[in-house]
Parts: structure tokens; sequence; C-alpha cells
């Protein structure tokens, strides 16, 4: 019995799992057997690189029983991100090429009939999984290589065929290979910052462009509320504009969230950008959270927005259940998806931003509108109550005026200048959470806010009255805390004033300050 091993990638959400790919040939009915739960894609395998060996080299199949051996038996293996490590194996165990060439390489790729070695989705977190398991070379497909560079202290190695991965493990001279093209990638689904987008685009709405500023330099989620037109889509697309760049780290993490969900976009290895996110109202909870049938677990909305902002334009029109599913991922930061067949964790950290008409007819004047009020009442109730209590900063709009869309160009703030004040507050905060696992208001938890991070005494009478009365709940509370904290550092003080408590407490409740 001829025997040889190298290895390849599982990817169950964003976490990658090495797995041992043994060929055996022994005595027995000629074909290949696939064992180690793989999926329809993956038994496919055996017909892709049967052709792939046939067409673009010059070895021989072996004609006798072939038994490829997925490890971990029990962990179950989808797509054809092996198809590069099966070929190997079984021509390692043909003695084609020399078993040890192969032996600590982690193989990743998709097998044209042609014999090229096409780019699969994962290739990031699968390249990083091989890193953190002690592995130093892996071989990518030559499209992906870009991608797997990012990941630091290994050895990269792009192929582009078949038959130029088996010169190199001979360590014969590379063939004359036509030029791999770079394949299409569905990054419609999620926008990065956009160029041409400017906040001072938008005329008046001087206090939904505070609102716009206090969320850029807190993480604080956004409801607006108000007719067509009154500019509402236009300041959620200029967030982003705002938000400084990703961290590093922060950069690695998006990435490997768009790469396994093939939305990485073309000649763009690294998202250095905050995503910008904006499903249409017509998206499934599946679609919104993430999940799939069967093993096939994929990130949804909230995950591609990781890091950055998820719009959900015409709030009200979601399929009822969507935006409550929402509330786990605002609390927690991370989605679990459980199913039949195993259970992944997708990073949900993001900037949520609500808008929403006054009613279903959505008239341009109230004098228009011919909703009754129950109307309006049962239609804005979409949005539940759990849902906007998690909402920090919550206006409602009024069409520009006439002087404000004439006369305003010249008083209009650009997103620069408005992004280099974001910037100073982020890192004021910064230097206060130094010695804390946290970075921005937003993610101080409610025990730590009250306990290290209460305004003095004086500040806090507007929010002890709404306490009193019933208007602030607890969780109400804390929302209102950290906004007061944003809008200090914004201002440069050490702490919130009344006025900052006041403030982020009508911010909070939404009446005008």
């Amino acid at each position: 019995m001829a025997l040889a091993k190298t290895r390849s990638v599982a990817l169950v959400g964003v976490e990658g799992f090495v797995v041992d790919v043994e060929a055996a040939i022994t005595s027995g009915v000629p074909g290949l057997h696939l064992v180690g739960l793989p999926d329809a894609a993956l038994n496919e395998a055996r017909d892709r690189v049967r052709a792939a060996i046939f067409t673009s080299t010059s070895e021989d199949w072996p004609n006798r029983h072939v038994t490829v051996s997925l490890f971990p038996a029990s962990l179950p293996k989808r797509g054809s991100i092996f198809d590069v490590a099966i070929a190997i194996a079984l021509l390692a165990a043909a003695e084609a090429i020399p078993a040890r060439a192969c032996a600590d390489l982690v193989m990743i790729g998709e097998l044209g009939l042609d014999g090229r070695i096409r780019a699969v989705p994962g290739v990031l977190p699968a390249v990083l999984a091989a890193a953190n398991a002690g592995y130093g070379a892996v071989v990518v497909p030559q499209a992906n290589a870009a991608e797997a560079d990012l990941v630091p202290d290994l050895k990269v190695i792009g192929a582009a065929s078949l038959r130029a991965l088996l010169c190199h493990l001979r360590d014969e001279p590379p063939p004359a290979e036509d030029e791999e093209e770079t394949p299409d990638s569905p990054a419609a689904r999620v926008r990065d910052q956009r160029p041409g987008l400017d906040l001072a685009d938008v005329r008046g709405q001087a206090e939904a462009r505070r609102a716009l500023e206090i969320s850029a330099a807190g993480g604080h989620h956004l409801y607006f509320s108000g007719p067509p037109g009154c500019g509402k889509t236009m300041l959620a697309e200029r967030l982003p504009t705002l938000l400084p760049s990703l961290e590093p780290e922060a950069a690695l993490e998006v990435t490997a969230i768009h790469s396994v969900a093939g939305a990485l976009p073309p000649g763009q290895p690294l998202i250095t950008k905050p995503p910008f996110c904006a499903p249409h109202h017509t998206a499934t909870r599946a679609a919104m959270v993430g999940g799939g049938s069967g093993r096939v677990l994929q990130p949804g909305a909230v995950s591609l927005a990781h890091r950055g902002i998820l719009f959900l334009d015409e709030a009200p029109e979601f399929i009822g259940g969507v935006l409550d599913a929402l509330r786990q991922p605002l609390e927690e930061g991370e989605v679990r998806i459980a199913r039949s067949e195993g259970t992944a964790s997708f990073p949900a950290a993001f900037t949520l931003v609500l808008a929403a008409n006054p009613c279903p007819c959505a008239a341009a004047k109230d004098v228009d509108c011919s909703c009754a009020p129950s109307i309006r009442r049962r239609y804005l109730a979409r949005i539940s109550g759990p849902l906007l209590d998690r909402i920090d900063l919550k206006l409602e709009l009024h069409p520009a005026t006439r002087a404000e869309l004439r006369y305003d160009l010249e008083f209009a703030e650009s997103s620069d200048v408005v992004a280099e004040r974001v910037l100073m507050a982020r890192q004021r905060t910064a230097d206060r959470l130094s010695d804390t696992p946290w970075r921005s208001n937003s993610a101080i938890p409610g025990p730590e806010l009250r306990r290290r991070f209460t305004p003095p005494p004086e500040a806090m009478k507007s929010a002890d009255d709404a306490l009193s009365n019933g208007t602030l709940s607890a969780r109400g509370l804390d929302r209102v805390l950290r906004v007061a904290w944003t809008i200090a550092d914004l201002a440069g003080r050490d702490l919130p004033n009344a006025d900052d408590v006041g403030g982020a407490l009508a911010l909070w409740s939404g009446r005008r300050p």
C-alpha cells in the first residue's frame, strides 16, 4: 500500500481548522473514495482532480483503488478548498512527487478541469489557522496570494496551475503559464467608504449633523425619522467619511469575514476603511444575521458591517422579526448560529443606523398625508420598543428651509473637518480607557460605566428626574451616560457636565435638546 499525506483547512464560520489529507492506493476496484464528512461540493472533487491530472500533467491516474481520508473525520468539511491538497496527496502516494516535499505544506485551492488553480473564498482565515497551528508554508491560488501575504512570518506559495505546483515540488523550472484571470467578486453586497461623498453636501440639518458627529466619535447607534427628501439616507451614507481607518488587527478581522463571504473587493486584499452595509428591506433574517442550510453557514449583513456601519433604510418595511433579531448582536457584538450539523460564531460589532418615514404613505408634507393616527402608530410600532431602547441617538428630521438650501454653501463643514474632531475625541476616549479592555464609550459595560465613569452628582439631575418619573430605563441610563461622555470628549472636557447629560438624554428620548 502506498500512502502520502498533506494538509488543508476546513472553515467553520470564520474559524479555520487544519485538516490532514491522506491518500492511500490499495488493491481493489479502481476508483476514488472520499471519507471524512465531505459535502456534495467536496464529493465532486474526485471528478475535478481526475480531469485536472489528465489534462494538465503527464502523470497517469492510478488504476487501483484510492482512498482519501480527511482527518479529523468528525469535523464537517465543505467546498472546493481541498481540491489541490487531494490532488497532491494522490500524486505523492503514486510516487509522482516525493512524499516529503508536501508533508509539511498546507494547501488551499480549487482545481479547474484544465488544471488551473482557481481562487476560493476564505483564504485569509484559512491561512491564519495554518499559521496559528505552527505551519511555516502554505500553497494558495495565485489570485489569492496577496490576501495570504497579509499573514506575517509565513511563506506563501502562489500557484497558478497544478502543473506549476508540481514543478515547484520537484524543484524544476516553472512552466510558461497563461496569466490567471482575477475572478469577479460580489463586492457590491458591501460598500466601502465611497469616493465623492462629503458631509458638506448636506444642506441645513445642523442637529442631524451634530448627531452624526457624536455617533462617529463614540460608536453610538442612530435613528433618523422624517419625511422623504429631508436627508436621512444622505446623512447615513456620509457617516463612514467621518470614521478613521481601521487599526491593523481590526482590518484583518474585517477582511477575514469578507473573505469567507466571498465579498472582498477586486484588487483589494486588505479592507482598511470601515465597511458600509445597506441591505434592502426585503432581506430575510438569515441574510441579516447569517445562517444557511445544512453545514453551509455564511455571515450575514451584521457581520459584513463589523467595525463599520449597518444602515437600514425604510426600517419599518423590514419583514417581521428581522429587526428584533438585531438585539442580541447589538448587546454582545457577535452572532452565534446553531444548526443540527454544528455551530458557528461571527463577529458583529457594528454601528446601527435606522431611517424611517413617519407613515406608510410617505407624504412629503403633513397636509398631504391621508394616514390616520392609528395607522401611523402601527407603522412606527414595527420598530419595537426593546430595539429602540438600544438606540443611543434618536432624531426627527424636517426638510431644509429655502434659505438653508440656497445660502448654506460656504458654512457647511466638510467631512475632513468633522473627522478631525472625531479623531481627537476618540483619542481622548482611548487615553481615558487605556487601562481597560475598551476603546470607545459605546463599548463600556453598564456596571463599569456606573461604577467608574459616573458624572458628578450635579450633572446627573436631569437623568435622575427621568429615572424617578419612569421615562428612563436602566438600559437607557447606560446609553445616556455613554453619549454624555462622548459629548464631553468632543468638547475637550474631562467630565460630563449637566448640559452634556441633558443633551444626551434629549437625544436618547428623541426630544429636541
